[in-house]
């Protein structure tokens, strides 16, 4: 089965997904971890976990038997860009409202 390519926020907006997310940045998990977290059979998780990857949210690393989940900051890197854009955006435009407003009051 082919995993399909998503963008960053198809990436985060599955739930399961987030909560993946979030309980990996408290530790790194073996992906049966991970599996005891969820309602869902192992080739599900295994799924996300693919998802998280090809995405640059986490890497798998494996050790002995077992296959660890860890954070990785290149899908976060993707996001953080667009949250900025839409940061300076928004400084910009409640700068020039701080403008005309201190321009258009008495002295």
């Amino acid at each position: 089965m082919a995993i399909p390519t998503l963008d960053t926020f198809q990436v985060i907006g599955d739930p399961s997904r987030r909560k993946m997310l979030m309980l990996l940045s408290e530790d790194s998990l073996t992906i049966n971890s991970l599996a005891e977290n969820f309602d869902m059979s192992r080739p599900a998780v295994s799924k996300h976990i693919k998802i998280l990857q090809t995405a640059g949210f986490i890497s798998i690393q494996d050790m002995g038997r077992e296959r660890y989940c860890t954070l990785k900051k290149d899908g976060f890197e993707e996001l953080q860009a667009w949250l900025s854009y839409f940061d300076q955006f928004w400084t910009l435009r409640l700068k020039k409202l701080e403008n005309l407003l201190n321009n258009k009051l008495p002295n």
